[in-house]
């Protein structure tokens, strides 16, 4: 479906980023707080849509897999 290219370290900083953003929107009762879900959700699928457009891979198993 989407390709994975995001890797393991990259996927926690995105995660932890993502809740950062969203705490602060709910402690500042701003709705840009909202915005905080993007990294999360491309953390959690594991594909990160502008890595596909400029080409840039993070997760290992990918490149094993091209090894095939």
């Amino acid at each position: 479906m989407f390709p994975r290219n995001v890797g393991a370290f990259d996927r926690t900083i995105r995660i932890l980023l993502g809740l950062d953003i969203l705490i602060a929107g709910w402690y500042y009762e701003e709705w840009w707080g909202l915005l905080g879900l993007l990294p999360v959700l491309t953390a959690l699928v594991g594909s990160c849509g502008l890595y596909t457009l400029f080409g840039v891979n993070t997760c290992r198993v990918k490149v094993a897999e091209e090894k095939k």
